[in-house]
């Protein structure tokens, strides 16, 4: 049985609807991107999972319980990390986990080695007596992880957890996360692609509040539509007018030649992969071969073909 469950759950605001019959489950121990453009429904379907919203229709279930049948223990199960962070900066951050334990309901034995074990697993012993206000923003992020986890949950939700951040503390709180999903599973929403090809093994992605792609990271990005690309660079002579007549070949565009050398980009369909048939040819001509790969598909091609919106369909943004 799956630890999470999403049951064609849909939600609207003033008319708009922001999620829209959105289904997935996710398994024990995954960490799962999710990923979609502003307005996509990320924050409503996360704030749907962790109860800070109820659904319009359909159920959220935890180990094949729905979220409402007993609210109180399913929130004992989940950790959330909103993309504002909502800390109170006027106090410690020893004084701000110990209010966030009591408020977990966390006895003092448990309050204590679950304080002990978020404080070592976000790296905050250094500021731990330390007013939350006089706190960088990559610290105050730790300790938003620290309220997350420090009553053990089973599921740990994570809206945009790097936003704001210069690049070296984005580094930091993606390994943390990293290490948190190793015990954890963890349903992560970020903007930032490359965190989901380090940190993710699975991607759901969200448009105009529907489902548009679940699978592996991998996976998804091969199946990037539009062909592939070949980089070629050879020593010999007409080079470009042969590479146009091998079978897959769309187009073949030439490259500033370089040492006396030809460079082109192969744009293949797809259906066959060129790089025997290029060697082939180049044994055949006598060519010189310098260079010969395939270009992998991106995350952000895929990302833009699936939350293209179309012109004759409006857009959601704003019902986030």
């Amino acid at each position: 049985m799956s630890l999470l469950s999403v049951e064609n759950v849909s939600k609207a605001f003033a008319g708009v609807r922001a999620v829209d019959g959105v289904s997935f489950t996710v398994d024990r121990g995954q960490v799962v991107g999710f990923l979609g453009p502003n307005g996509a429904g990320k924050s409503t379907t996360m704030r749907m999972i962790t109860q800070y919203l109820e659904p319009d229709s359909g159920v959220v279930q935890i180990e094949g319980v729905p979220l409402d049948q007993d609210p109180i223990a399913a929130k004992r199960r989940i950790g959330y990390l909103p993309e504002n962070n909502p800390l109170y900066t006027d106090m410690l951050v020893v004084d701000y986990l110990a209010f966030m334990a009591e408020l977990r309901g966390l006895d003092a034995a448990r309050a204590r080695s679950g304080i002990e074990e978020a404080v070592e697993a976000t790296g905050i012993q250094d500021v731990y007596y330390r007013p939350i206000d006089e706190l960088s923003k990559g610290f105050r992020q730790r300790v938003g992880l620290a309220q997350a986890i420090l009553h053990r949950p089973d599921l740990l939700v994570l809206d945009e957890p790097t936003e704001g951040l210069d690049p070296n503390q984005r580094v930091e709180i993606r390994r943390l996360i990293a290490d948190l999903g190793a015990e954890r599973t963890v349903l992560l929403s970020t903007h930032v692609l490359s965190e989901v090809q380090h940190t993710c093994s699975r991607l759901l992605v969200i448009s105009r509040g529907r489902l548009v792609a679940d699978g592996a990271v991998e996976e998804l990005v091969a199946h990037v539509t539009g062909g592939s690309q070949v980089i070629v660079e050879v020593e010999g002579t007409g080079v470009i007018d042969a590479l146009k007549k091998l079978g897959g070949v769309r187009a073949v565009t030439a490259s500033p030649a370089k040492n006396g050398r030809t460079g082109a980009t192969i744009t293949t369909d797809g259906s066959v992969d060129v790089r025997p048939l290029v060697f082939g040819v180049a044994k055949e001509h006598g060519w010189t071969l310098y260079e010969l790969h395939r270009e992998t598909r991106s995350l952000e091609e895929l990302f833009m073909q699936l939350t293209a919106t179309p012109v004759d369909e409006p857009s959601s943004e704003g019902a986030q």
